[in-house]
C-alpha cells in the first residue's frame, strides 16, 4: 500500500517520564490574558511537540484542569512544565533578569518578521502571545527585547493564537534544530 497511514502505536513517542526527562527546546512560552481554554490547550499540545521548556499562564489565561483545556491539549498539561502567574509585565522582567531574551509576537512598528529572524544559538528565548482581541498588552511590549511578527499576505489582521503559537514553534524549532545539526557536524557556530 502506497504510502500507509501510521499508526499512533507505530509512532515511538514519549512516554510522559521520557518527556519530563528530555533534554528541552530553550523556549518559553507566555500566555497573556488568552480568554479560550480551547487555545490553551492547543498551546499545551503544540508545546508538547516541539518539548518546549515551560509555559506561563498570565491572568486571567485559564489553568488545568479543566475539561475544555484537556479536549484540546489530549494530556500535554502532564507533560509540558507550566506556572500561573497573576502579571505578565512582573515575569517580563524577571525573565529578563534571568537573561531570557523575550519577544512579543505582535505587529508593531519596528517588528522582525519571522523569516527574518534568527534565535542566537545558546540564549534562552520567551514568546509572548497575547488576548485574542486586544493582543499583547502594550506595556509588555514595551518591556520585550523585540517583536516578532508572522507576514501575511492576505486580508485578514491576524490569526488564531493557536495558530500563531504552531507557526512561531515550529519556525523557531526548525532554525534551533538545524544549529544543533550544523554545529554537531563541526559546521555550526
Amino acid at each position: 500500500m502506497k504510502n500507509r497511514k501510521i499508526k499512533n502505536s507505530e509512532l515511538n513517542r514519549k512516554s510522559v517520564e521520557e518527556f519530563k526527562e528530555a533534554k528541552k527546546t530553550p523556549i518559553i512560552v507566555i500566555l497573556d490574558n488568552i480568554r479560550s481554554l480551547n487555545n490553551v490547550g492547543s498551546v499545551f499540545r503544540t508545546s508538547d511537540a516541539f518539548l518546549i521548556e515551560k509555559i506561563y499562564l498570565c491572568g486571567i489565561t485559564a489553568k488545568p484542569p479543566h475539561k475544555d483545556i484537556q479536549k484540546t491539549a489530549l494530556g500535554a498539561t502532564e507533560t509540558v512544565a507550566w506556572e500561573h502567574v497573576e502579571d505578565t509585565l512582573d515575569l517580563v522582567e524577571k525573565l529578563k533578569e534571568d537573561n531570557v531574551k523575550v519577544f512579543a509576537i505582535e505587529q508593531a512598528e519596528g517588528a522582525v518578521m519571522l523569516n527574518d529572524f534568527n534565535p542566537e544559538i545558546g540564549e534562552k528565548i520567551a514568546v509572548v502571545f497575547g488576548n485574542e482581541v486586544k493582543g499583547v498588552q502594550q506595556k509588555v511590549v514595551s518591556a520585550s527585547d523585540g517583536v516578532i511578527e508572522i507576514p501575511q499576505a492576505g486580508s485578514k489582521h491576524s490569526l488564531n493564537i493557536s495558530v500563531s503559537t504552531g507557526v512561531i514553534l515550529w519556525d523557531l524549532y526548525s532554525k534551533l534544530k538545524a544549529a544543533d545539526y550544523s554545529s554537531a557536524d563541526g559546521h555550526g557556530h
